[in-house]
């Protein structure tokens, strides 16, 4: 997968938007960043998680996909090696948290027509 791809699957769901966040390109819900690349590394992403207990169970289930640095240690984020997964799991991760991040209204509306 590459950022591109990341784009497109993003893109796909509603109220999705390109722009800089962090510094960095990334995804936002109605102005509200969701995902991003990673700064100085073109084949990684920051994703937000629910929670510390979700973030940490990925890390585990598969740590050659998913990792954190000493910044992110302390917040419900991972960073996602974007050649190390598939797309059926990276559309799942990106629709999630675009659920967590997105208008309560947008979700149930793209509920409604899904």
């Amino acid at each position: 997968m590459t950022f591109d791809d990341v784009c497109a699957i993003g893109l796909a769901l509603p109220g999705v938007e390109e722009g800089q966040w962090y510094g960095t390109p990334g995804l936002k819900v109605k102005g509200k960043g969701f995902t991003r690349l990673k700064e100085k590394m073109d084949d990684v992403i920051v994703l937000g998680v629910g929670t510390m207990l979700e973030r940490d169970f990925l890390l585990e289930s598969e740590p050659a996909v998913f990792f954190i640095t000493d910044h992110y240690r302390d917040y419900p984020a991972l960073l996602i090696r974007l050649a190390a997964i598939g797309e059926a799991a990276l559309t799942e991760l990106l629709t999630t948290a675009w659920r967590r991040t997105a208008p309560k209204k947008l979700v149930a509306e793209f509920d409604a027509r899904s």
